[in-house]
């Protein structure tokens, strides 16, 4: 089991995690545990969430905002255009005269 036998990948096998190099476990290992219900699981949740929504909009606002006042603008006026358009002056100033 310890530490002879050829890996195909690596070479040799010097054994599993936390018994390197022979059967016998190793030495100086500390585990810690927390019972479940002394974890405070949502510590600090509400203020990470504040903050960190608040750094991840300033840093796309300017990728976002610009395009959007751009596009409002746009619709703005192909809605005000299309309005002057359907009137009764606009089509008198475009050259159709009315039918009948």
């Amino acid at each position: 089991m310890g530490g002879t036998h050829a890996d195909p990948k690596h070479g040799v096998y010097i054994g599993g995690w936390g018994s390197f190099g022979g059967p016998t476990p190793q030495k100086g290992v500390v585990t810690y545990a927390l019972a479940a219900n002394r974890q405070r699981p949502l510590a600090g949740a509400m203020h990470n969430a504040v903050f960190n929504t608040w750094r991840r909009f300033r840093a796309q606002a300017l990728y976002v905002i610009p395009p959007f006042i751009i596009a409002y603008g746009i619709m703005n006026w192909a809605t005000e255009r299309n309005e002057y358009l359907n009137s009764k002056p606009g089509r008198l100033a475009e050259g159709g005269g009315e039918e009948e």
